[in-house]
């Protein structure tokens, strides 16, 4: 068999199961950290429940991943969880899910595990959302897990603080239902105001225009350019000023 009936005839196989996210639906990516229990409670010496060195590896990289090819408008990071939604018009590996899925956890577990010098991996989902209201959905869907995480997280690091074994307080939070929870942190003398809005509904990473001053080269006269620039944001709204926040990022 000559090589190019050979190389047509294998590649079907290679590709019958490929999927292909349609250019009318809205792409996510979800990564997330794979064991990272054992990784920031073992081989990490890390703040509880929430250390700023972790949070700033992962916001690295993000940029990382945004200042590349991947065409991304807006990034969410709620702990080792990453949720990225790309342009409308990104057409990279001609929309394939096995290509996003495979490249960004490469590339993310890579960046990662230099940002923090310990072997990390993450894997990768990507999600087709149809409209603008799915996407709205997504995200604050993301921000309420991470709101009760968090609260979650301080609690649970309280009761231990409190003389708790980890077995038993995991156990007594166990079902406990969220308002609880609050009250619990308010008998330890912690109300909601007092957690870093960044440790409560997460942070995010998105490009917004900004005009820089500088010179002409060849008249060597001041002049105002527009740049693309990354922000991080780590004091973001909540509720309806979130979905509203969000469709402004669609671009």
């Amino acid at each position: 068999m000559k090589f190019d009936e050979f190389d047509k005839k294998m590649r079907k196989f290679e590709e019958s199961l490929d999927q292909v996210i349609p250019s009318t639906s809205f792409m996510v990516a979800r990564l997330d950290g794979k064991g990272f229990t054992k990784l920031t409670k073992k081989d990490m010496v890390l703040e509880k429940p929430f250390d700023i060195r972790f949070r700033d590896a992962v916001i690295n990289t993000i940029k990382y991943l945004m200042n590349g090819y991947f065409q991304i408008a807006y990034a969410y990071n709620e702990s080792d969880e990453i949720s990225l939604l790309f342009k409308s018009n990104a057409d990279k590996f001609g929309r394939k899910v096995r290509k996003y899925n495979s490249i960004l956890a490469a590339e993310t577990s890579v960046h990662f595990s230099q940002q923090i010098a310990q072997n990390a991996i993450f894997d990768c989902r990507m999600i087709a959302l149809p409209d603008i209201e799915a996407v709205q959905d997504y995200f604050a869907w993301r921000q309420t897990d991470s709101n009760r995480n968090s609260v979650l997280a301080h609690c649970y690091y309280k009761l231990v603080a409190d003389g708790k074994t980890p077995q038993e307080a995991a156990a007594y939070l166990r079902n406990l239902p969220f308002r609880d929870k609050v009250q619990l942190l308010a008998h330890f003398g912690m109300e909601l105001n007092d957690i870093p809005k960044w440790q409560l509904y997460g942070s995010a990473v998105y490009w917004q225009e900004n005009i820089k001053q500088g010179l002409n080269p060849a008249t060597h006269t001041s002049q105002q350019t527009l740049r693309h620039t990354l922000t991080v944001n780590y004091d973001l709204p909540v509720g309806e000023e979130y979905r509203r926040f969000i469709t402004r990022q669609i671009t």
